[in-house]
């Protein structure tokens, strides 16, 4: 039977309605992945290139340097090593710059995660001439990579002061098991002879979206240093001297991050709580 032509009708309008807009958007989607993968091509033939000029300028370097180096390269990982290798081929100071160590000064060990290498270089500033600052080779994560990774992080030399902190990596992780990981961590430390200092872990807003809520933190702070009363390490509480300004300090939300301001504080606060245990004279 033959279509009417109301039917006729119709059938030509649901093609250009429906169906039309359907084609018209795969050359779009093509356009775009082509631009995204253009991109992606750039982007690596950028870090390779600046890759190269690293590797050459390594080359140039002392041994213990170089060796400094090649534990970056095998610790830092896809994300932070490529801003790593332009920090050095633009000469520019970062985080994980190689310290060499004054012998006359005690020795400083910094392990955290990413909010603990935003603050590493305003402590090493702060603590010039009393102390040489080092941090561990790669954003320490949380916990878990901690009972992994400690060895590589505590390297050969002696620690006069290792300040540590583990949480916002951990906000998902049962207290319990939290709480039982803090000492296992607790348990290595001791073994280097440093005097230890626990560093509270700064606020965080809440996220949906990440499943993150500011009450984790407040949590985990609250079983660490019952864990820390334990063990008579002293705190650092930097979620205390941060909250009343953590508005002004830190990104907006939802980020856990800081400001360059906020890490010069947080910075400050973290040399002063270090320069206590100083060894005598260094102070």
């Amino acid at each position: 039977m033959k279509a009417s032509l109301r039917q006729q009708v119709h059938a030509a309008l649901f093609a250009f309605v429906c169906l039309t807009p359907l084609a018209a958007q795969e050359p779009t989607n093509a356009a775009e992945a082509a631009a995204k993968a253009q991109a992606a091509e750039k982007k690596a033939a950028r870090e390779a290139a600046v890759a190269a000029k690293y590797y050459a300028w390594v080359a140039t370097l002392p041994p213990a340097h170089q060796a400094w180096e090649k534990v970056l390269q095998a610790n830092l990982g896809g994300f932070y090593l490529p801003g790593h290798q332009a920090d050095k081929v633009a000469g520019k100071a970062n985080a994980w710059d190689y310290v060499p160590d004054d012998p006359k000064l005690p020795r400083v060990l910094l392990i955290g995660d990413s909010v603990s290498r935003g603050y590493t270089l305003a402590v090493r500033a702060a603590l010039a001439g009393r102390a040489n600052v080092h941090r561990a080779p790669e954003n320490c994560g949380g916990t878990s990579r901690a009972l992994t990774k400690l060895d590589v992080w505590l390297g050969e030399g002696k620690w006069d002061v290792i300040h540590f902190n583990f949480g916002i990596h951990d906000r998902a992780t049962p207290t319990g098991e939290y709480a039982k990981r803090l000492e296992q961590i607790i348990a290595r430390l001791r073994q280097t002879g440093a005097t230890l200092v626990w560093a509270s872990t700064t606020p965080i807003p809440d996220d949906p979206a990440q499943k993150q809520t500011a009450a984790s933190i407040v949590e985990r702070n609250e079983f660490a240093a019952a864990v820390m009363a334990r063990h008579r390490i002293p705190v650092d509480d930097l979620f205390g001297a941060v909250l009343p300004r953590v508005d002004e300090l830190r990104l907006p939300a939802p980020n856990v991050h800081f400001k360059e301001s906020g890490y010069d504080f947080l910075g400050q606060a973290v040399a002063t709580a270090i320069a206590v245990h100083l060894p005598a004279g260094t102070k």
